[in-house]
């Protein structure tokens, strides 16, 4: 039998791809009794009833075949009237709108689309870890600029206009932000917008967390002018705002021209977005609104004691005002945030994520999800009290 060669049999922009820091304490926690999880990024709730009894239906009904490329029509629908609601920004159900298999297909496509080899795509850090390598599958270059915590965790424009070279194509933005719960006000969106169009760049906003914020209002980036929205691609989805991250189904919103790259990218790879999860989607856009309200009132109680509770305990954490994540300095511990996280989950069994898997400006901090219930997050901070005692 002939001997396989030594060939590199793997292209070298994967070869290359770091293994996300996350999945490392995943695994180990696996294997771990009575772990109290404060890791995983997505919401304790089950999918709300009339939204898990609207997929029951579609598959009851036969709805079990493929869609069009784009979604369904009634789901691109409802996204347009949603976005107009909320944020008084108007896309074309025909034209500007494509249902994904959930945010993360959502960025494959766009990056796929708009990037030539080479291309610079702006990335604040920290943030969440496959914006890089979606950037970096797509032939293009990530370029960190981390933002920094004198401005909570909100990208200073200034280090953008630094960050640009003749060969930028792109600034991305995501706020709410994922692993800080960062937001960003107007004025820092408006300067970030005219610094794209001085540059005449595109602008990726993610923005799944944009219903979950907490005595903050959401600014929707394409809402801020028309012609900033004529730059923008919008991604969104259901998975963090209606407790569908397992339904997998989420949306890009953007210039005709955009998005029909991206469906062309869409057809040949994945054809249409799971039919059972747009008829739930669709379902959740017309009665999930009183469900969002009720989480988010929870998130924001838990998210009052998870704070309070490490601030108490010298783990100095800012406000974060969206998402569900606070992001603690965890120095007073005397530690680097791997060695933290790691002799937490061991000592403790309380599982957090180091700082440092999010990109330059998380070192010295771990990310710690409110997304558990209150119970748990009180017995977690009793457990990082006890370590804290011992090495603070």
């Amino acid at each position: 039998m002939q001997e396989i060669g030594s060939v590199q049999r793997l292209s070298k922009r994967v070869a290359g791809l770091k293994p996300s820091g996350i999945r490392k304490f995943f695994d180990i926690a696996a294997t771990m009794k009575d772990v109290i999880s404060l890791g995983i990024g997505e919401p304790d709730f089950t999918t709300p009833k009339p939204i898990l009894d609207a997929g029951i239906r579609s598959l009851q009904n036969g709805e079990t075949h493929y869609t069009s490329n784009s979604g369904k029509i009634e789901l691109r629908q409802g996204i347009s009237e949603n976005l107009m609601r909320l944020y008084n920004v108007q896309y074309d159900p025909a034209h500007e709108i494509i249902a994904t298999v959930g945010v993360s297909e959502a960025l494959y496509l766009t990056f796929t689309a708009i990037l030539e080899p080479g291309d610079e795509v702006i990335i604040p850090t920290p943030c969440f870890v496959s914006y890089q390598a979606e950037v970096i599958l797509a032939g293009g270059v990530p370029v960190e600029v981390p933002a920094r915590l004198e401005n909570n965790f909100t990208i200073d424009p200034d280090d953008i206009r630094k960050a640009i070279t003749p060969r930028t194509k792109v600034i991305f933005i995501g706020y709410p932000s994922n692993p800080t719960g960062a937001v960003a006000p107007r004025e820092i969106l408006l300067e970030i917008g005219r610094i794209a169009e001085q540059h005449d760049l595109l602008i990726v906003s993610d923005e799944i967390y944009d219903r979950l914020v907490y005595d903050f209002e959401h600014v929707c980036f394409p809402s801020l002018d028309e012609s900033l929205k004529r730059r923008t691609i919008l991604l969104g989805g259901f998975s963090k705002d209606y407790a569908m991250t397992g339904w997998r189904i989420g949306y890009a919103c953007a210039p005709a021209d955009i998005i029909a790259g991206m469906v062309r990218i869409h057809q040949y790879t994945i054809m249409s977005a799971p039919t059972t999860a747009q008829d739930a989607a669709i379902e959740a856009l017309k009665s999930g609104e009183p469900h969002v309200q009720q989480m988010v009132t929870e998130y924001d109680r838990r998210r009052r004691l998870l704070v309070s509770g490490l601030n108490r305990l010298g783990l100095s954490t800012f406000e974060p005002r969206g998402a569900f994540y606070a992001f603690p300095n965890i120095r007073a511990s005397g530690m680097d945030d791997e060695t933290f996280a790691e002799k937490l989950l061991r000592e403790e069994q309380v599982a957090v994520v180091p700082g440092n898997a999010f990109g330059p400006g998380g070192d010295g901090f771990v990310r710690a999800c409110y997304a558990t219930s209150y119970e748990q997050i009180e017995e977690a901070l009793h457990r990082m009290e006890k370590f804290m005692n011992r090495y603070g």
